[in-house]
């Protein structure tokens, strides 16, 4: 038996759209998975009646089929689905981690990244590796067609997640066709700028490389209350605000030192539109991680 923690994850980081992506500390699922002549799947926790547990409709069939690897596979959601922080991600991730471990199949984490990719496309319905990536290699992930780069950054990250429901498809649906020269220059600097800034562990420079005027002002109309909740957050020392994945998450960097001030504004500012919401002080932090003795949860 092999069990996994995977960590959520922010995909885009307002830049960085479909490319970027970092693991959080927290919240995260849990995986565990036992070797079984045929794939049987249980689901519990955040979200789980929403979760389909047939393989063939999950994200982690893909993975086993991949990997031909059957096995027993629960999932402990810690991460809410349609929440903008990998949450299907997380799962393929993990199961990913867990079967190679099982089966001893020898892949490396690099190589797991398009695996853990076509289980993201069951749920996502392409395979992008934004979210599948920090899962698996930790840190700070730069993901291109022709490989992923990853940067261990050091960055207080808050998240903000509303009790608004977001799918993945509704926030593609209301992306612009095309873009200006002069956004796509912009959004190029901001990009570069976001990426020196985890390079040197720097929140203000991460916060400035936020900055965009093309994909987050389409989908923040989906999320009541993002302008307030952004404004806020500023206020209460946040170097830079966005959304998180396809929302409706909402992910902010700061300094250490304004991280609760910064959780607490948030909050705020979505009980000030009616809208309820939890909040989590996270970082950056490691990918997928194989757990042992008392690590494992006794729910599990």
């Amino acid at each position: 038996m092999i069990t996994v923690r995977a960590p959520a994850t922010s995909a885009n980081l307002g830049s960085g759209f479909d490319v970027f992506g970092l693991a959080l500390t927290g919240p995260a699922d849990v995986i565990r998975v036992e070797k079984a002549p045929r794939t049987r799947l249980t689901v519990t926790g955040a979200g789980a009646k929403y979760i389909p547990e047939d393989p063939k409709r999950n994200t982690v069939g893909a993975v086993v089929d991949a990997l031909d690897a059957p096995a027993a596979i629960r999932i402990d959601k810690g991460i809410r689905p349609a929440s903008g922080l990998g949450s299907s991600a997380a799962s393929a991730a993990g199961a990913a981690v867990a079967l190679n471990a099982l089966y001893d199949r020898g892949y490396s984490r690099e190589e797991l990244v398009s695996i853990a990719a076509e289980g993201e496309a069951v749920a996502a319905g392409d395979t992008h590796e934004d979210n599948v990536a920090p899962a698996l290699l930790g840190g700070f992930t730069i993901a291109t067609a022709t490989g992923v780069t990853q940067i261990d950054a050091n960055v207080p990250i808050v998240v903000c997640l509303p009790d608004i429901v977001v799918s993945t498809s509704d926030a593609r649906k209301v992306l612009p066709d095309g873009v200006r020269m002069s956004e796509l220059v912009e959004t190029v600097g901001s990009a570069a700028t976001l990426t020196a800034g985890m390079a040197r562990d720097d929140p203000m420079l991460v916060g400035r490389g936020m900055e965009e005027s093309i994909v987050t002002p389409a989908r923040a109309k989906l999320i009541d209350g993002y302008d307030e909740v952004c404004r806020r957050a500023r206020g209460a020392g946040a170097t830079g605000v966005t959304i998180s994945g396809a929302g409706p998450g909402v992910v902010a960097v700061c300094p250490e030192s304004r991280q609760r001030r910064v959780a607490t504004a948030m909050l705020d500012g979505f009980d000030n539109v009616g809208v309820d919401a939890k909040v989590y002080q996270s970082a950056v932090g490691p990918g997928a991680q194989i757990l042992t003795g008392e690590e494992i949860p006794s729910s599990l």
